[in-house]
C-alpha cells in the first residue's frame, strides 16, 4: 500500500515518525531523497547541487525518478510494507506523473487544522527549529500555496474515494490514534 501525506504544515512529519515507529512502515520525502542524492557525490548528486545552488526548482521528473526508484527498492525488499510519501503529490500534475510513472496511491492522508492553530503551532515551532520559514509571512503563503495547489489534489483523491481526513487538532497520540483507524491499522 502507498499512502501519500499532506497536511498545511502541521503535524505530518510527527505523525510519519510515528507511524514508521509503530509499524516499521517506509517513509520518503521528496527533500530528504533530494538531499541524499547530492550527498552522495554522484553525477546527478552533483546536478541537482547545483540547479539548487542557483536557487532553481528541481525539474518533477527528476522528483519522480527519485521516489520510483525509492518506491521499487523497498517493494523489492518488503513487498507487504506501507510506504509513506511525505507531503507528495502537492499538485495535480505530480499526481497524474506518479500514479503513471510509478503507482497509484492507496490512500491519501490529510490532516486539519484550522489556520489559526496551524499558525500558533509553526511560530511555536520556529523557536526551537532554527528554520527561516517559520515566520507569519512564509506562514500567509504557505497558507495560500495549500488552497491553490495542494487543495485540487485532495479534491481529486476524494472523488476517487481514497482520501482519508484526519483532525489534526488534537493531542499527538489522539491524532495517531485516529490516523491509524482511518488507515484500517487498528
Amino acid at each position: 500500500a502507498v499512502v501519500s501525506t499532506q497536511s498545511g504544515h502541521y503535524g505530518r512529519g510527527t505523525q510519519c515518525e510515528m507511524l514508521v515507529q509503530k509499524f516499521g512502515v517506509a517513509h520518503f520525502s521528496s527533500g530528504d531523497l533530494l538531499r541524499a542524492e547530492v550527498a552522495s557525490g554522484s553525477e546527478r548528486g552533483q546536478h541537482l547541487s547545483a540547479t539548487m545552488a542557483e536557487g532553481k526548482l528541481v525539474s518533477m521528473d527528476v522528483v519522480i525518478q527519485l521516489l520510483r526508484e525509492a518506491v521499487d527498492k523497498s517493494f523489492a525488499q518488503h513487498p507487504d510494507k506501507i510506504i509513506l510519501l511525505d507531503g507528495f503529490p502537492r499538485e495535480i500534475e505530480q499526481a497524474t506523473k506518479f500514479e503513471e510513472k510509478i503507482c497509484a496511491a492507496t490512500y491519501v492522508l490529510s490532516f486539519e487544522c484550522s489556520q489559526e492553530e496551524m499558525t500558533k503551532r509553526l511560530l511555536s515551532r520556529a523557536l526551537t527549529s532554527g528554520r527561516v520559514d517559520d515566520n507569519i509571512e512564509t506562514i500567509k503563503k504557505r497558507l495560500v500555496t495549500f488552497e491553490t495547489a495542494t487543495a485540487p489534489v485532495l479534491e481529486h483523491y476524494k472523488a476517487a474515494g481514497r482520501l482519508v481526513n484526519v483532525s489534526a487538532e488534537a493531542d499527538k497520540q489522539t491524532i495517531f490514534d485516529n490516523t491509524c483507524k482511518g488507515l484500517g491499522l487498528c
